[in-house]
């Protein structure tokens, strides 16, 4: 079967999508899937813990969204700029979306926050894309801000809680969302409950941002992402595999972590991981590691309602999104989540 962009295209009612977080952060509504029996349970997400059984194995990403929308001005003429980073490079330079794109060339000198932070255009790519060489890279963390996703309208009144409770390794662009509903003492149940919680870090990079234009989703180019799996966690994952234990994705992100990682090494020992992912999982792909995932609900045409697709099959997401809207569920990143079993 011939896939088309369209074919993952939906109405939301804009009411529908979330433009404040709920509190706490475990009272989002939970929408339950099981893919072998289709049948649907309406929930709280604290009650996730009845779906869990001991021995399951839960993998969260740790990246902490880095504040990625910094604003300036041209040094030769003070004309403002907007900056939206989207990628370490290395080192201090980086891959970032700009606005006036067109005035901003290589060799452009430019003066952030405060002016005392200083950066250099260096490289130009396509769609308003350029690479930044900024003077000193321990700046970003004072001159920039959170970049919410441009569906969200109201104003954030707490920066951390576009942040998971357990992230650690600044480096996204945006949040890995599915994480935003579990609280400390949620975690502290689930490994009470005795499961094994596992953290590999990938920095959330430009598709969040974008949904997809080409009509055949192959030709879509997959922007890449920086990944990081340590041996202590690559171990556990090989004990999980090895003694059939259920692999539990929490969030879209850990899932491409997870399926590259497969795609690395042999049929079952997860080797440890640091480097670029450019895993598009698209409707055909044949999941190695996830076993289940917990997701929030996606945009149209986006890479993650294709990976979502392929997870769980057309007709059941179609039934499940249709039942969502029609439940008045809470949607995108501030919005409620689905448990996919």
């Amino acid at each position: 079967m011939t896939l088309r962009t369209s074919d993952f295209d939906y109405y939301l009612p804009p009411e529908l999508i979330a433009q404040t977080p709920l509190e706490p952060r475990d009272a989002s509504r939970l929408l339950v899937v099981n893919r072998e029996t289709g049948i649907m349970q309406h929930r709280r997400f604290r009650d996730i813990l009845e779906y869990l059984h001991p021995g399951d194995v839960m993998v969260f990403n740790d990246s902490r969204v880095l504040p990625a929308r910094i604003k300036g001005r041209k040094a030769s003429t003070g004309g403002e700029v907007e900056i939206l980073l989207l990628r370490n490079l290395g080192g201090s330079q980086w891959e970032a979306l700009v606005k006036p794109a067109k005035r901003l060339k290589p060799g452009t000198a430019l003066e952030l926050g405060d002016s005392k932070s200083v950066a250099r255009i260096v490289g130009e790519g396509d769609a308003g894309i350029r690479v930044i060489q900024f003077e000193n890279a321990d700046d970003l963390q004072h001159i920039g801000a959170l970049a919410l996703p441009p569906y969200i309208h109201t104003p954030l009144a707490d920066p951390e809680r576009y942040q998971t409770v357990y992230s650690q390794a600044t480096g996204s662009v945006a949040a890995p969302t599915a994480g935003l509903h579990f609280t400390p003492d949620l975690i502290s149940q689930v490994q009470a409950k005795g499961i094994e919680c596992l953290f590999v870090t990938l920095h959330v990079g430009l598709d969040t941002f974008r949904p997809v234009q080409e009509e055949n989703p192959t030709q879509h180019v997959i922007h890449k992402e920086y990944g990081f799996l340590s041996s202590e966690t690559a171990a556990s994952l090989t004990r999980a595999k090895t003694t059939g234990k259920r692999i539990i994705a929490v969030g879209t992100t850990s899932v491409r972590m997870l399926e590259f990682i497969a795609q690395q090494g042999r049929k079952t020992e997860v080797k440890p991981f640091q480097g670029w992912v450019d895993l598009f999982i698209l409707p055909g792909h044949r999941f190695q590691m996830v076993d289940a995932l917990i997701t929030n609900f996606h945009l149209p045409k986006s890479t993650l309602l294709m990976l979502v697709t392929a997870f769980a099959g057309k007709e059941l997401i179609d039934r499940v999104y249709t039942e969502a809207i029609r439940e008045r569920y809470r949607f995108y990143s501030f919005g409620d989540a689905t448990l996919i079993l």
